[in-house]
C-alpha cells in the first residue's frame, strides 16, 4: 500500500485532546496511512492502545519514559505488561536513557530500560528506543541485553555516524524526526544519507520537533512528509522513494 508512515507520534498527548478529529483528517489528506503511536507512561499507553482500537490506521506503542522511571513501581509493570499483550499493540516503546534533562536517577533509568527490553524480547517484539545524551550506556544497555529478535529503532536519531552504525550492525532501524529538517542540521543530513535505505525510518514525534517551515508551532502526522522531504533532497532522491522505502520499512518492522 503507498502513503507515508510516522513511525513514531504522540497523538495520546493532551496537546491533540481538543482536536484531534482535525489532525486525523490533516493526516490522511496528507497521504499519512498509517501511524505508530507511542505511550510514554502508564496513562499515555492505555490512551495509545484505546485510540488503536477506535482507529484502524493507528497502531499502539507501549511503555514508560526514561523520564519517568523513578516511578516505575510494580503496578506500572503489571499494567504495561498487560497492555503489551494486546492484539493492537506492535512495539514496546518508548524507553531507553535521557541523560538530558536526568528527571529520574540515571541508575534507575538503566534498570527500567533493561526491564522494557526484557519485555520486548519476551514478546517477541520490536522496542522503540529513546536516547538523549546517553548513547555510551545505550548503546552498552543493548550489547548486553541483545539479541533481539523483532528488532527495534532508534527513534529521533541524535548520534553520531558510529554509533548508527553499530546500531545498525545490531539489526536496528534508524529514525529521522524534524530536525533532520533543521538549516543547521548538516552533520544529521549526512547521517541519514549513509543509512542504508532499507534500514531507515521517518517520524513527527509530535506534537514536538515540528519540521521547518512550521518549526515554532505544535507538530502533528500531516507533516511527517517533510521529514521524507528533506532526507529525499540530501540523499538526491524524488520524495516518493524515500516515502515508499521508509513505508516498507516501518511495515515490515511493526508488522502492519
Amino acid at each position: 500500500m503507498p502513503g507515508l508512515i510516522d513511525s513514531h507520534a504522540h497523538l495520546n498527548d493532551p496537546a491533540f485532546a481538543a482536536d484531534l478529529a482535525g489532525v486525523l483528517g490533516r493526516l490522511q489528506e496528507a497521504g499519512v496511512v498509517a501511524v505508530i503511536n507511542v505511550g510514554y507512561d502508564v496513562s499515555s499507553s492505555r490512551r495509545a492502545v484505546e485510540q488503536a482500537h477506535a482507529w484502524p490506521f493507528i497502531y499502539a506503542a507501549v511503555a514508560v519514559h526514561p523520564h519517568d522511571a523513578a516511578t516505575f513501581d510494580a503496578e506500572a509493570e503489571a499494567v504495561i505488561g498487560g497492555l503489551a499483550r494486546d492484539s493492537r499493540v506492535v512495539a514496546i516503546g518508548e524507553t531507553g536513557l535521557d541523560y538530558y534533562r536526568n528527571l529520574s536517577p540515571r541508575q534507575r533509568q538503566q534498570e527500567v530500560f533493561r526491564w522494557h527490553l526484557e519485555l520486548a524480547r519476551a514478546l517477541r517484539l520490536p522496542v522503540i528506543i529513546h536516547d538523549r545524551d546517553a548513547h555510551g550506556d545505550t548503546l552498552q544497555i543493548l550489547k548486553k541485553a541483545g539479541p533481539f529478535p523483532a528488532g527495534g529503532v532508534l527513534h529521533c536519531f541524535s548520534g553520531s555516524w558510529e554509533m548508527a552504525r553499530e546500531c545498525l550492525e545490531m539489526g536496528f532501524y534508524i529514525s529521522f524526526a524534524g530536525p533532520v529538517t533543521f538549516k543547521n542540521a548538516t552533520k544529521l543530513r549526512e547521517i541519514a544519507v549513509r543509512v542504508p535505505l532499507e534500514r531507515l525510518l521517518i517520524e513527527t514525534d509530535c506534537p514536538y520537533l515540528t519540521p521547518e517551515p512550521h518549526r515554532g508551532r505544535r507538530n502533528e502526522p500531516a507533516y511527517v512528509g517533510l521529514v521524507a522531504d528533506a532526507i529525499a533532497a540530501a540523499r538526491g532522491l524524488v520524495p516518493e522513494a524515500v516515502s515508499e522505502a521508509t513505508a516498507a520499512n516501518a511495515r515490515r518492522l511493526f508488522g502492519i
